[in-house]
């Protein structure tokens, strides 16, 4: 095998991301060591399972750090003037190449380790679907990397309109970590914290004494009272897992606008981030308001933009979010400053929709709570009587609930004009208000159903290349939801008016 230096314009990777996978990999087999030398005592002695651990340890080391060095040998990049060049492989070699001019996000991250050693992972992307358009440098030496981000972001665009200030846009608030615990994360962390526990137990064999532990604690308790204290117990712990996750997500935090009309978003505490989007690409923001944030007055704010990374990798980062959860007029003033507004679109006076909307989100809520409680009725005439009162503590609890959601969600909706946005706004659980460039609209999808139609309502909603792709007025009043569209982006919607339905 030839170790001839590439030519001059050819770059490789930093050659420390041998040592990288090779404490990473050393890390990982040291957590897996304890439960499997202990599942390896059933069959042998102490002695020999820790050095049959060990062996094996060394072996899955040594083979992942060979594997890691013949990748870095066979990997190169070129940056030229029109393309941006990635070869690699041993023997399927991969030749991958993009064009400057489509390239759209240039991010960088790097773990704990790649801190340590001042290397970054740099990830390069169209903003396309799928893996093919994103080209992925891993690692680079972290000057280097900056390196990248600014040759390949570099834009000869003119300012922004507007007089919003360059620099720092916002900074992390520490008080805003009190938002973690009410986000939906907490409860699903401690499920799967729970979930931890006994899959641990069950590995090294010692799940049986594990629920047998728990039922003596419990032993003199109503069965009641343990599902509370157990229940409780798992939201605690999930409630500790948030505020870690917030803190690693988010620590270090910056919203900052660079030269040339840039957004660059940094943080992260072990791991850290940096998120660039181009002011040229974004096409609104949006005010994310889960239930649980919202009820401490809180919401966050998301980019509405073209050519963000659409990879796996990007879409489980919270790759758009300009602003975590923070007081609803802070992030309304950082949406203000991001879309160079005077005024923030996501806090114009919104039109209320008709009466009629709010029935139908009645009807709908009550179909679901009622449909289950009805099965638990006919069942337990069948059945057992437990089940009729299963079915009544259910109607109980979850009528009232259902009802007050589905008002909610009515009382959410709306929609209106300001400026160059258009605004819509709808959701309970997670209530969003998105305010879209009317520019950026390139069509309209108009939906009416047959109970709609004898409403006298219809959902209309904009689509773009932006975003999510398409943001909805739903269950407005027929004619005020047509005008808005033709009004929002004139000309547009015009030719098909004339054959709208009737009452519209």
């Amino acid at each position: 095998m030839s170790t001839a230096a590439p030519p001059a314009d050819w770059h490789r990777l930093d050659p420390r991301t041998v040592l990288v996978t090779a404490l990473v990999v050393a890390g990982v087999v040291s957590g897996a060591a304890i439960p499997v030398t202990l599942g390896l005592t059933r069959w042998s002695s102490l002695p020999v399972a820790v050095l049959q651990v060990l062996a094996g340890a060394l072996l899955v080391i040594g083979v992942a750090a060979g594997a890691d060095r013949v990748r870095w040998h066979r990997t190169r990049y070129r940056i030229g003037t029109e393309r941006v060049d990635l070869h690699t492989g041993l023997l399927l070699v991969k030749r991958r190449s993009l064009a400057r001019d489509r390239i759209r996000t240039v991010d960088l991250t790097a773990n704990l380790m790649l801190r340590l050693l001042g290397l970054v992972t740099v990830r390069i992307g169209t903003g396309e679907q799928g893996s093919e358009s994103t080209l992925v440098l891993d690692p680079v030496t972290r000057a280097e990397g900056e390196r990248l981000r600014l040759l390949l972001l570099e834009r000869a665009a003119t300012a922004s309109p507007g007089v919003h200030r360059e620099g720092e846009l916002a900074v992390l608030d520490p008080r805003w970590i009190r938002y973690a615990p009410v986000s939906f994360v907490a409860p699903m962390l401690g499920g799967a914290a729970a979930g931890a526990v006994m899959q641990v137990s069950d590995w090294i064999g010692a799940q049986g004494q594990v629920i047998e532990w728990v039922g003596d604690r419990f032993r003199e308790t109503p069965l009641l009272w343990t599902i509370i204290v157990l229940v409780l117990a798992a939201l605690v712990a999930g409630v500790v897992g948030a505020l870690g996750l917030w803190i690693e997500m988010w620590w270090n935090y910056r919203l900052e606008r660079e030269a040339g009309g840039t957004l660059r978003v940094r943080r992260g505490l072990f791991t850290s981030r940096s998120i660039s989007v181009e002011e040229a690409r974004l096409r609104g923001v949006d005010l994310v308001e889960p239930l649980g944030v919202r009820l401490l007055g809180a919401a966050r704010l998301d980019a509405i933009t073209t050519g963000l990374a659409k990879d796996h990798e990007a879409r489980n980062a919270d790759h758009n979010t300009l602003l975590p959860a923070a007081p609803r007029t802070r992030a309304d003033s950082v949406a203000a400053d991001v879309l160079r507004e005077p005024d923030t679109p996501t806090g114009a006076a919104l039109t209320p929709h008709p009466r009629a909307a709010r029935g139908r989100r009645l009807r709908w809520s009550l179909a679901a709570v009622l449909g289950p409680v009805l099965i638990l009725t006919l069942l337990g005439a069948l059945l057992t009587p437990v089940l009729l009162w299963i079915a009544l503590g259910c109607a109980v609890v979850a009528v009232p609930v259902a009802v007050a959601l589905a008002l909610d969600a009515y009382r959410a909706l709306g929609h209106a004009l300001s400026g160059r946005y258009l605004v819509t706004r709808s959701g309970t659980v997670r209530r969003s208000t998105a305010a879209l460039e009317r520019a950026g609209v390139i069509g309209w999808t108009v939906k009416q159903s047959v109970f709609q139609r004898r409403a006298g309502l219809l959902s209309i909603t904009a689509t773009t290349a932006a975003g999510g792709g398409a943001y909805t007025a739903y269950d407005t009043d027929a004619s005020e939801g047509l005008t808005f569209a033709a009004d929002a982006v004139p000309g547009l919607l015009e030719p098909f008016l004339e054959r709208s339905p009737k009452g519209a």
